[in-house]
């Protein structure tokens, strides 16, 4: 709610982070250059030098929560994140410039720097904290008035929020609510002020900059009286939204038009990381096509000698937001597979709504040997290129399977890509019941980076060359 106020300050300290690290090495090649060298490299050596260190620390800092605002953190908990932070960073310098095969740098400026930078970064924070806080914040100067509308435990919670970050510089006045016996009572240390019928001589005798509901959806009748006594003082409204108990990943107030929506979200996924692993997909694909492109034609050649037939298969599967999609596959079965799965129904060995026989009498030579190895996905490059899948995501099921879920939660996977590999790949692949295979898609959907993406990458490579858990 205030959390922009926290940004702000975030960005303040980025800013004045950058200035005390050029500083220090500044610093501290003035010092080695006059107590220890007399002759050494020129100064812009090391400004370039900054150039190379600033990107990881700053991103570590970040990272490590150094600019989530003036938070209370005790100073050893900050030391501990900037001395991380420095030491990873300093370790990707050393190392980019023992590869450059760079010797040139200073070993008594190096060094100093650590020092200057540890000491400035850790000092000035601290000072920051003290004058803040203990000089400023405690003074309640320009302190924004707060009334809380509600005394249960979404008010409780919002109250200690609010006291959490004292950046934000909120005062609780007090809290107002419909139960009259409530008056005079106290809310994690803030009084009872009232009642809601009294809002309008509160906000009239008082000084009040915000009003914020706090309340379950019982009380929405009362909203409207509410709202009327803080127009009437100019006083500003706030309504906590979570008022519906649900559990959502992202909650946003859009408009359409002049239309406020409030939006809810069941997976955060942020629209620059989405086209990030986009244009990684494509790169990653157009990067290992002419490695690909021979393997894809010694398949066809080989699919062609074995059985009669396409090439390729192709079956409808259910994507991103349940629309369909032709689903590419090197042809691993008979031509007349589909027709012979509802009389092998019985032999189906695998639980939940999927379909799978370790010795699949529809399964040809060759598809033997690109199913072991999973070369029968490879056509699925073209559907990532198309935009249909992803590199990595939650497989894209049949629609036979799909008409089989027994659970609400089961359809959440059509809210992300699917993909060609994910979680249950690098983790038994078939030899995994379907619930477990289920919970681990879930896991990926709930807990998605770009980082995540990367591992099971590196980890898939491995599991595919075992072929452990391929059918």
């Amino acid at each position: 709610m205030y959390d922009e106020k926290s940004q702000y300050i975030g960005r303040l300290l980025f800013l004045l982070d950058s200035l005390l690290t050029l500083l220090s090495l500044i610093t501290a090649y003035t010092i080695s250059h006059r107590l220890f060298e007399s002759q050494q490299q020129p100064l812009y050596y090391y400004l370039a030098v900054f150039v190379l260190l600033w990107a990881p620390l700053g991103y570590f800092l970040l990272r490590f929560g150094a600019y989530h605002g003036l938070r209370i953190l005790s100073l050893p908990s900050f030391a501990w994140r900037v001395t991380k932070a420095l030491s990873i960073s300093l370790g990707i310098v050393f190392t980019i410039l023992f590869l450059l095969n760079v010797d040139m740098l200073s070993r008594s400026v190096l060094i100093t720097f650590s020092v200057l930078e540890l000491v400035a970064l850790i000092g000035v924070r601290a000072a920051l904290h003290w004058w803040y806080f203990l000089r400023f914040a405690q003074k309640g100067v320009n302190y924004l008035k707060v009334i809380i509308i509600g005394t249960g435990n979404r008010a409780e919670k919002l109250a200690k929020t609010l006291k959490q970050h004292l950046e934000w510089g909120v005062h609780i006045v007090g809290h107002l609510d419909t139960d009259p016996s409530k008056v005079g009572q106290t809310v994690d240390g803030a009084p009872v002020l009232g009642t809601v019928d009294s809002i309008s001589k509160i906000l009239n005798d008082q000084v009040i900059d915000e009003v914020i509901m706090a309340v379950p959806r019982s009380m929405i009748s009362d909203v409207e009286g509410i709202v009327d006594a803080c127009e009437e003082e100019g006083v500003k409204f706030r309504w906590m939204a979570d008022m519906f108990d649900l559990r959502i990943a992202r909650m946003r107030l859009v408009e359409c038009g002049d239309i406020p929506i409030l939006t809810f979200e069941p997976v955060a996924q942020s629209e620059v990381k989405l086209m990030i692993k986009r244009i990684f997909d494509l790169f990653m694909v157009l990067l290992a096509l002419p490695i690909i492109l021979p393997i894809f034609v010694l398949i066809a050649i080989a699919i062609k000698l074995d059985s009669p037939g396409p090439v390729f298969f192709v079956q409808q599967r259910v994507g991103l937001r349940k629309r369909l999609f032709p689903l590419l596959k090197f042809r691993s079965m008979h031509v007349d597979a589909d027709e012979k799965i509802k009389d092998l129904e019985h032999l189906n060995e695998a639980d939940g709504p999927i379909f799978k026989i370790k010795n699949d009498p529809r399964v040809t030579r060759v598809g033997k040997i690109i199913r072991k190895t999973s070369m029968d996905e490879l056509p699925q490059l073209l559907n990532v290129i198309r935009g249909q899948m992803s590199l990595v995501g939650p497989r894209p099921m049949s629609i036979r399977d799909v008409n089989l879920f027994d659970k609400g939660i089961q359809r959440k996977r059509f809210s992300v890509r699917p993909g060609i590999t994910c979680i249950w790949q690098v983790s038994g692949r078939s030899n995994l019941p379907f619930e477990k295979w289920l919970e681990l898609d879930l896991e990926y959907i709930d807990n998605w980076s770009l980082s995540l993406d990367f591992k099971i990458l590196l980890k898939t490579i491995p599991a595919v060359l075992r072929g452990s858990g391929a059918t």
